[in-house]
């Protein structure tokens, strides 16, 4: 349920999701973000790239979108929908060591996409940002929105490398 605020913004529900067709190879990403009684969709995607890394870029996406709307108020509430446990537990549980550990694992290996973890955590610092985990294709609508989009980001990407 949406929080009704005019003119301001308070609330937003935000469902992400990450494709690639093969892993590497052409990717996509797709955000479906809601707030008082709009929904904005939004997806891209690039030629040669990892899931995880597309899973990343519609997490990061959907917050620079919310930056555009609403500026960097802390006072935006977000719940955002993943069904990349790679971002959720990245999120919730793994970033604090790799930040205590100068951005390396448990076992001192590099952190992979770090740049993009780091750009992740300074756009979910200007918002009270939860991170939830659902299971992907499981009939979630939110997740199966953020799904066929990340999929129009592939196709999107695919259609332009042909011409």
């Amino acid at each position: 349920m949406l929080l009704q605020v005019k003119n301001n913004i308070e609330y937003v529900e935000i469902f992400t999701d990450g494709a690639c067709k093969g892993n590497p190879g052409p990717g996509g990403w797709g955000v479906c973000l809601r707030f008082n009684d709009e929904t904005r969709e939004f997806f891209g995607g690039e030629l040669e790239t990892t899931n995880n890394r597309m899973e990343l870029l519609a997490a990061i996406r959907a917050l620079q979108e919310l930056a555009s709307l609403c500026g960097e108020q802390q006072a935006v509430h977000v719940q955002l929908h993943t069904d990349s446990q790679y971002v959720q537990k990245g999120m919730n549980e793994w970033i604090h060591g790799w930040k205590k550990r100068g951005w390396r694992t448990a076992d001192k290996k590099p952190v992979k996409n770090e740049a993009l973890w780091k750009e992740l955590d300074e756009l979910a610092q200007r918002y009270q940002v939860e991170w939830f985990w659902v299971r992907g294709h499981d009939g979630h609508a939110g997740n199966e929105r953020a799904d066929w989009l990340a999929n129009q980001g592939v196709e999107s990407v695919l259609s332009n490398a042909v011409r």
